[in-house]
């Protein structure tokens, strides 16, 4: 067997990084606002009630999270339920994303999608990151000119959008990844608590 086989076949023990990884994000769950899901949960829940949209969105990984919680609470939360809850995803229509990116711009892309669909009372669920995702801002600003509801969920040092928010779940660390494993944590927290508040586990 060459010496380079022999390399590439030997075992790296990558131990402490999974160990350091899990402790870390660990350490910041420690560190959550816990009352801000408290509000959170209750923003969602008048929602339903008053059978308002709530409509979720982010970029690259935020996108995937905003799609995903969508799938939870229309089909998981909602299941067992005779009346639904109305999320909508913004991040799940490549087509028209690209067409008003690419004849309006990409700072455009989610507030385009709002306008003439926005009722003072809906919910919007803004997810960045950094915080400063710049077609994330305006969407939220032209929502709360609106009359709307803003959870905001962010990481670092929560950006512009913090401020912006109703309700904010803001995991301080600057590490993007951490932050996206908080926020779709967050938000099972939220789908599983509201199921289990209508008497259904999710499935």
């Amino acid at each position: 067997m060459s010496d380079l086989l022999c390399a590439f076949m030997k075992k790296v023990d990558f131990s402490s990084k999974v160990t350091g990884y899990f402790d870390a994000v660990t350490e910041v769950i420690g560190r959550l606002d816990k009352d801000q899901f408290n509000t959170a949960l209750n923003i969602l829940l008048d929602a339903y009630n008053r059978g308002a949209a709530v409509y979720t969105f982010g970029n690259g990984g935020s996108a995937a999270t905003a799609s995903h919680i969508v799938c939870d609470f229309n089909k998981g939360v909602s299941l067992k339920l005779d009346k639904k809850f109305r999320f909508t995803s913004l991040c799940d229509n490549t087509a028209s994303l690209m067409a008003i990116a690419n004849d309006c711009g990409y700072e455009h892309v989610f507030e385009y999608q709002l306008e003439g669909k926005l009722v003072s009372g809906d919910v919007l669920i803004a997810i960045s990151g950094s915080g400063n995702s710049e077609n994330v801002l305006r969407a939220v600003r032209y929502a709360k000119d609106r009359g709307c509801t803003i959870i905001a969920m962010t990481g670092y040092n929560g950006g512009k959008l913090r401020p912006l928010a109703d309700c904010s779940i803001h995991v301080p660390i600057n590490d993007m990844q951490k932050v996206e494993d908080v926020h779709m944590m967050a938000l099972h927290l939220m789908a599983q608590t509201l199921a289990m508040y209508f008497g259904h586990p999710m499935c």
